[in-house]
């Protein structure tokens, strides 16, 4: 040990800095990256990657709270305009949720691939001056009460150092930041051999996000609206090694198991096999290092929730980590806590959530099928119920924890609210709180972690509301 760390200070240059580094350029990594260096941070993104994008991805399904998060940012009409809004979901052939009542702008799923995502948070970071080390690889980080290390190499093999103020793991499932923490990924493997193939279709299915479930088989089909879809499957009694290759005929015979037939399928341009784990690691942030993403939590592909998840883990995070930063919070080590209290919940109830689905999906025993014909006849006919499980699955549902005594309003998300001054989420752009009000009233709220911008309503509202940077209400009042 003694012999290693002697070669490294011979061979290693003295260590670069920044305000922040993010490891990991995929959306969560991109998308706060691109917040920090907006803000006028020096921001610092490792991706051991080449920088050259496949479009090839697993993730593909944009909910309408990202939607939101992205039209703060103001890229949600070109992601919008290049994707597939799907405003029905039809689940095991007799569950019906209709999308379109969504209290959002974006009432609807977008079938997006994620390739087109990282391309606009890309964009955006490098724009506002990001810097990118891709080919580049985290070896070990070391932290101290001012700073923290990265130890990297290159594509070349040559090592590097990489001083911080704080560091963010976004490095997906295998992260190397919680490795080099030594924290725990407790979980298990839900589901093993899934199968997964982008494919033509001789027959255009009936809806546009086709699911169903037998107990022997389940299968999944949308549409890229390109002319390709992509199709997930799995069979109870044909589990097989991940690194087994995966013959389209094996897709085909999953979908006729499934969904009564396989539309034709052809021309296969991607095959793969995978497991599903629930995971999620006990602890958001250690000293001044965060993990967010897949790095913290991940869980079954059922509902489309892990790439949503992330970006919001990124949302939460950054003008947290802009205030700390700028000065501008009284406690900023209280305030960076609040990412995991935030989040964390969030993070279970999202492996909760998705693992019911997909073991609803796989229900085989007479008693689990009379369980999911109850719980979806249940859902059919209770409209609060359906909306309330929309609103869990799309991310427009989700709230805080707020302290006890405030307001009732303290933690929901903000809708986009129309205000005098334009679309509430279009002066979110700025990065900044927004503090809405009555004309002719100038409430003073707590102070912020930040810098305030003041609006109007544009009815006779009489409430005042104080909304952070990521649209959530951190203060209101009759």
């Amino acid at each position: 040990m003694t012999d290693q760390t002697a070669d490294r200070s011979t061979t290693t240059p003295a260590p670069t800095e920044t305000d922040v580094t993010v490891v990991g350029a995929g959306p969560t990594g991109l998308l706060l990256a691109g917040d920090l260096a907006a803000a006028g941070l020096r921001v610092t993104v490792v991706e051991r990657r080449p920088p050259e994008r496949s479009n090839l991805t697993r993730a593909f399904g944009v909910h309408a709270r990202t939607l939101e998060l992205l039209d703060a940012r103001d890229l949600a009409d070109e992601l919008v305009a290049r994707g597939t809004p799907i405003t029905g979901l039809r689940l095991f052939r007799r569950l019906s949720l209709d999308l379109s009542r969504l209290a959002s702008r974006f009432p609807y799923l977008l079938i997006a691939p994620q390739y087109e995502v990282e391309r606009l948070l890309e964009r955006r970071a490098r724009a506002a001056g990001a810097d990118f080390r891709y080919g580049t690889e985290l070896r070990g980080l070391r932290q101290d009460a001012g700073s923290v290390t990265a130890e990297l190499r290159d594509e070349h093999g040559a090592g590097t150092e990489l001083r911080s103020r704080y560091l963010v793991g976004t490095d997906g499932m295998r992260s190397s930041v919680r490795q080099s923490l030594g924290l725990p990924f407790p979980g298990v493997s839900a589901i093993r051999s899934i199968l997964l193939a982008d494919v033509r279709l001789d027959q255009e299915p009936e809806n546009l996000l086709t699911v169903n479930g037998t107990g022997r088989a389940f299968a999944f089909i949308a549409p890229f609206g390109d002319g390709w879809y992509r199709v997930m499957g799995w069979r109870r009694d044909r589990t097989q090694p991940d690194d087994r290759p995966v013959d389209l005929d094996e897709v085909r015979e999953v979908a006729r198991q499934a969904l009564g037939t396989d539309y034709g399928m052809r021309d296969a341009r991607w095959l793969s096999r995978f497991h599903s784990d629930e995971r999620q690691v006990p602890e958001y942030r250690r000293g001044r290092v965060f993990l967010a993403g897949d790095a913290a939590h991940v869980h079954s592909p059922a509902g489309g929730q892990g790439m949503n998840t992330g970006l919001q883990d990124a949302a939460n995070l950054s003008w947290k980590l802009v205030a700390a930063l700028r000065n501008h919070a009284p406690d900023p080590d209280g305030l960076l806590d609040t990412y995991h209290s935030e989040r964390h919940p969030v993070g279970a109830q999202v492996v909760r959530s998705s693992g019911a689905i997909v073991r609803l999906a796989m229900a085989h025993t007479p008693l689990e099928r009379l369980i999911r014909a109850l719980a979806t006849s249940f859902l059919n006919a209770a409209r609060p119920a359906a909306d309330k499980a929309m609103g869990m699955i799309s991310g427009t549902g989700l709230s805080y924890g707020a302290p006890r005594g405030a307001h009732r309003l303290t933690g929901r998300r903000a809708p986009d609210l129309s205000l005098r001054e334009g679309r509430l989420y279009e002066l979110l752009r700025r990065g900044e709180f927004v503090l809405v009000a009555p004309d002719g009233a100038d409430p003073e709220p707590p102070s912020a972690p930040g810098t305030v911008a003041r609006a109007h309503w544009r009815d006779a509202n009489r409430s005042a509301v104080l909304v952070r940077p990521d649209g959530y209400i951190a203060w209101a009042r009759d």
